[in-house]
């Protein structure tokens, strides 16, 4: 089964409503549609990632914090954070390599915020999870092992 054609499923449907509704204009919800980066979430590793956001590649930097458990209990429920100390801060992202989609979360970083996001996350089994964030138009990130003990989404 295809989650992610589920949930861009869910999400043109959601978006109708909202439109039939009078909540959106069809021009905000082909916009909001548009922010889809289907190639990105495609991704199967940290490069193809990294290229299909329009990077040239990522250099490890000790001015990103990531925040995750060294063991996950539970696989289905993972809290993961990363903070930016890089100036210029526009987007934070969490990959995993080993899950079905590398591109576990996107978020952009609007100027004049605190570059600092955290989540849950799902993670099926032990791998490395990644912080990577844009700065400057360049990308940077920083890895950890974490280990799951219990299994989380399927492959």
């Amino acid at each position: 089964m295809n989650h992610q054609r589920r949930s861009v499923l869910k999400l043109g449907t959601a978006l109708g409503l909202a439109v039939s509704a009078g909540f959106l204009t069809p021009m905000q919800a082909w916009a909001v549609q548009q922010q889809w980066n289907e190639k990105a979430f495609g991704a199967t590793d940290v490069d193809s990632v990294v290229a299909s956001l329009g990077g040239e590649g990522a250099v490890e930097s000790d001015q990103i914090t990531l925040i995750a458990p060294d063991i996950a209990e539970n696989g289905a429920v993972v809290p993961v954070g990363v903070n930016s100390a890089l100036p210029n801060t526009t987007e934070i992202a969490i990959l995993v390599p080993d899950n079905p989609s590398t591109l576990t979360a996107l978020f952009k970083i609007p100027e004049g915020s605190l570059p600092e996001v955290a989540t849950r996350i799902k993670m099926g089994q032990t791998s490395d999870v990644y912080g990577l964030v844009k700065a400057d138009g360049k990308y940077y990130m920083v890895h950890k092992e974490v280990k799951v003990t219990l299994g989380g989404c399927g492959g």
